[in-house]
């Protein structure tokens, strides 16, 4: 089987590395020369993920017709803002009936599209049988080291995901399959807007029971967002849900969680943003988080309160203080 994976950050060479275990030929596309000769050359991604080894079977290019040229699966790896841009000039030389596997977490800015969304507005509709999206916790550098990760894949055709699934199943890769696209991708975005929120917290030094709770909220916000789309409200308690929620809210991994640390040190997302070398997904869909509330008619305090904090300059604390002191009402 060959496979091409669109986007060499640092998710999408661990992501290459582990469908190198399954498949005879992984083609690699990345826009960065130095990426792509890093990996033919060093088997490294030294850029992205340091340290890691690249298989032999993976092949980096700077061409994007070369990536595609007779896959049979096809991952789009590159960061969600980045996504339809790359997707259109891909277009030409997509396979019609591969899987098409989107792994950005986020929600388009302006159109308010999913990732999956986003790519059936920009591809032909013969595509969108094809498409699926892969969430869960899943650090790169610790799926990339060999450590047991366990995420799910979603499609509205389930031989789809089963396909993806059947390419990515390793003995330290495990993968689940589902058919509620929208409760996967709503989960995997606004996670990341709620590790900002812990990460704000952390920096705050507010401690482990404020974390607890905005990880707590912040489910509730998610699952009454996504349900309100479609969503079935058992996915957000599952890997793409609350698995990946409290990953990206606690671990050190996080970028998202860093950007929230250094927000709430007092420091402004102009700086933070400058010393970064990779996307913190989150920064971009608060916004997005912000305005789909606001059209769908779904609250979400702690979404609100982060895009105040990175776009309106409202401090964190007086941000934590208007949380705790909303009007008393039923947990739901």
């Amino acid at each position: 089987m060959r496979a091409a994976v669109i986007g060499l950050g640092a998710f999408g060479t661990a992501l290459a590395n582990t469908l190198a275990s399954r498949c005879d030929d992984v083609r690699a596309w990345a826009r960065e020369a130095s990426v792509v000769e890093g990996i033919n050359s060093a088997r490294e991604n030294r850029a992205y993920l340091p340290g890691i080894p690249v298989s032999q079977r993976v092949k980096a290019t700077l061409s994007l017709e070369e990536a595609l040229a007779g896959a049979e699966l096809v991952v789009f790896a590159t960061p969600s803002h980045a996504t339809r841009d790359v997707a259109g000039k891909a277009l030409p030389f997509l396979p019609l009936h591969a899987p098409l596997l989107t792994v950005a977490k986020g929600i388009e800015n302006d159109t308010l599209l999913t990732m999956t969304q986003l790519l059936e507005d920009c591809l032909p509709e013969a595509y969108h049988p094809s498409i699926a999206i892969l969430s869960g916790p899943s650090f790169a550098k610790e799926m990339a080291a060999g450590m047991p990760t366990v995420v799910t894949i979603a499609a509205h055709h389930e031989k789809v995901a089963q396909k993806v699934q059947a390419a990515l199943q390793t003995e330290t890769f495990r993968t689940y399959t589902s058919v509620d696209v929208i409760g996967v991708e709503m989960g995997g975005a606004l996670k990341n807007v709620i590790a900002i929120a812990a990460g704000i917290s952390d920096g705050l030094g507010f401690g482990l029971n404020a974390r607890s709770a905005l990880i707590t909220r912040g489910l509730a916000e998610i699952s009454r967002i996504a349900v309100a789309m479609g969503a079935n409200p058992l996915t957000l308690m599952g890997l793409s849900g609350l698995g990946d929620l409290v990953l990206t809210c606690t671990g050190d991994l996080s970028r998202n969680r860093r950007v929230g640390i250094e927000l709430g040190k007092g420091r402004s997302l102009e700086q933070i943003l400058g010393e970064m070398t990779q996307v913190a997904e989150g920064v971009k869909t608060a916004r997005s988080a912000r305005d789909l509330s606001r059209k769908i008619g779904v609250e979400l305090p702690i979404c609100d309160q982060v895009h105040a904090i990175m776009y309106e300059g409202k401090s964190p604390r007086r941000a934590v203080v208007e949380l705790m002191t909303r009007a008393p009402k039923r947990e739901d």
